[in-house]
């Protein structure tokens, strides 16, 4: 049993949470209020620099609030704190990132009699008559639900993710609650079309609750790596799983922590299998992975890597990469026309387009660094992202007015998401690779340059 200060203190009513939303809605709208009417007295740039600040504050605090509530409203502040806003400064961007990864980390769990008697009531039997033992420590908790080892019956040795009680009516009131906080994110954000950002996430986590759907689309996806050199996508055991019990192979793990340790070579390889796993599941599989956070990426101790966690994803329409793609061509190309009419027909900018193309290149390419320039290999590290803002800040204010501009289309916010916590993960592995390469394979659609791709294009054509 979790230790008492470990203990869930989650509120679980809705009048308690809608309480809490409320508040924090006045609270930092109160605060972004008086920022501005301070503001009318300052000079441009410190007006400039204080809006910066008031951003990152604010959105800190939205981020860090909801990050402590579990359900949706965790998991909003979760894919907020992966949302591009104009403005924020890049220390704030890393630290709010941290603080979230902090939360996650530190989540309490709930009480195993409580998830005891969930299962029972799933499976119909007591939870000792399907499985030969149960450890009562999770191994890992999240917004949803938490995860215990255990041994079947059959000696299989398995991964229990478990619902939280309660959790779906935790969840439809903060889904309501979310009308609450798009004015404000608005604000904040106003290009953003905070109206299809909303119904977004009420669809995907609506589907998040239904661990049979997971069940579908992780056995789906383990179809699509089944047997591959690099990585693996645990099974699922169908006939114990369902709508709240998720139950799937238990893979024997080091954690991201010990893959932080290893040597640079290695780091280098699971990096490149990292980025490579959640694009090409984009572009060949054609879903968008919501959730490619540290957690959820193993490494097993046959030395590849294992990919869990699959609740959150987005089914992409057809093509739809391709024409991501063709926005890679042009930025590589240096085509201003051929990028404001690539991020236009995806939705990204209004038309008429009210900004200068060159301005809109500069603020990509330098963005997109990283990724397209020399040197190739580049290594990354956790000031990287630092380092790209302040190249995007040499731009000027302009550049702050026209991001204003910018929405995200609904079909996009997952995809987004999946690019900035890949980028993340990679940053944080200090990782070295060629990225122009793996971009002009997995976005371009090129063929493979680096070793690993050739041996994925290897796999991919012996599967037919």
């Amino acid at each position: 049993m979790a230790d008492s200060d470990q203990r869930d203190r989650t509120p679980t009513s809705r009048l308690s949470r809608t309480a809490r939303i409320g508040g924090l809605v006045a609270g930092q709208g109160a605060r972004v209020a008086g920022g501005r009417a301070v503001d009318r007295v300052r000079s441009d740039s410190a007006k400039e620099r204080a809006q910066r600040k008031r951003t990152g504050a604010v959105v800190e605090q939205i981020v860090v609030q909801l990050g402590q509530m579990k359900g949706a409203a965790m998991k909003f502040g979760q894919v907020l704190s992966t949302v591009d806003l104009p403005g924020l400064e890049p220390e704030d961007a890393e630290k709010i990132k941290a603080r979230l990864a902090e939360l996650r980390d530190q989540a309490p769990r709930v009480e195993f009699d409580k998830l005891e008697k969930l299962m029972a009531k799933e499976w119909g039997e007591k939870v000792g008559s399907v499985l030969a033992e149960i450890d009562p420590e999770a191994v890992a908790a999240a917004s949803i639900g938490q995860v215990h080892r255990a041994i079947t019956k059959e000696g299989r040795e398995v991964a229990i993710k478990v619902q939280y009680p309660g959790i779906a009516e935790a969840v439809e009131s903060d889904l309501r609650n979310l009308k609450l906080l798009m004015p404000l994110l608005g604000r904040l954000a106003p290009g953003l079309d905070t109206k299809a950002l909303a119904e977004e996430l009420r669809e995907r986590i609506s589907e998040e609750l239904d661990y049979e759907l997971e069940a579908q689309s992780q056995r789906r996806i383990a179809r699509g790596w089944r047997e591959h050199p690099h990585l693996s996508v645990p099974g699922v055991l169908t006939e114990l799983s369902t709508r709240r019990v998720l139950v799937t192979e238990y893979v024997p793990n080091a954690g991201f922590a010990a893959m932080k340790a290893l040597p640079d070579e290695e780091r280098d390889r699971h990096a490149e299998v990292i980025f490579r796993f959640f694009h090409d599941t984009a572009g060949r599989l054609g879903l968008a992975l919501g959730d490619p956070h540290p957690g959820n990426l193993l490494l097993a101790e046959d030395g590849r890597l294992a990919f869990i966690d699959f609740g959150m994803l987005r089914q992409l329409p057809d093509g739809y990469m391709q024409r991501e793609g063709a926005v890679y061509r042009s930025l590589r190309a240096e085509s201003r026309e051929g990028l404001r009419e690539g991020l236009g027909a995806l939705g990204y900018l209004p038309d008429p387009w009210p900004h200068e193309d060159e301005l809109l290149f500069q603020y990509m390419r330098r963005a997109s660094a990283w990724m397209i320039d020399p040197p190739q290999p580049r290594r990354l590290s956790g000031s990287t992202a630092y380092e790209l803002m302040e190249e995007i800040f040499e731009l000027g204010p302009a550049w702050r007015q026209m991001v204003k501009s910018f929405s995200l289309p609904s079909e996009a916010v997952l995809l987004r998401r999946m690019e900035n916590m890949v980028f993340s993960v990679c940053a944080d592995l200090r990782a070295s690779a060629d990225w122009r390469a793996l971009a002009d394979e997995l976005l371009a659609g090129e063929g493979p340059r680096t070793e690993l791709g050739r041996e994925h294009s290897a796999w991919v054509a012996e599967r037919g």
